[in-house]
């Protein structure tokens, strides 16, 4: 005897239910087989299942990279001058060449510096902010500004937060 195909309806969407690439999703099984089909939906009422995205969220995708260690202070240094390897790495002291190496190249693949080799005896190499780079001083700056003034609040927040939990 054989089993009843089993069919499974649910709404997928990328980013809101009146997202152009909002679907509704038929899917069948039977015998260990699943076909599917996706099918273009009209306004969505509710959605119960997120599609995946094939693009990463933006705003992660950024604070991924200016949210590391290293990057901001980079930014930042750059923000003054172009300024040489050798001169990036005496401004930010604790940084070893090879992770100043590997932020600058970061920072340069998502358009935010620039790199200049001249050809010279012996080579030099200088970094610059993009105009990309420039446009986030600001932003930045306002970082900085919000995280000077809160410091201590969050420091704070976080010494209370452990002495209620070794209570």
């Amino acid at each position: 005897m054989q089993k009843p195909a089993r069919r499974q309806r649910h709404m997928t969407w990328s980013s809101a239910p009146d997202h152009p690439h909002a679907r509704e999703e038929s899917s069948e099984k039977e015998e260990g087989t699943e076909m599917s089909k996706h099918v273009f939906a009209r306004e969505a009422p509710f959605v119960r299942k997120l599609a995946p995205i094939a693009q990463p969220c933006p705003i992660r995708d950024v604070l991924d990279r200016i949210g590391d260690q290293w990057s901001l202070l980079v930014l930042q240094a750059l923000a003054a001058r172009v300024m040489r390897f050798g001169e990036l790495n005496r401004a930010i002291d604790d940084i070893s060449k090879q992770m100043l190496s590997r932020t600058l190249k970061r920072l340069e693949q998502d358009g935010f510096v620039t790199r200049t080799l001249f050809a010279e005896i012996p080579p030099r190499v200088e970094y610059e902010l993009t105009g990309l780079g420039r446009s986030f001083l600001a932003p930045m700056q306002a970082l900085i500004v919000w995280a000077d003034a809160n410091h201590q609040r969050i420091c704070n927040a976080r010494r209370d937060y452990a002495n209620s939990e070794a209570a």
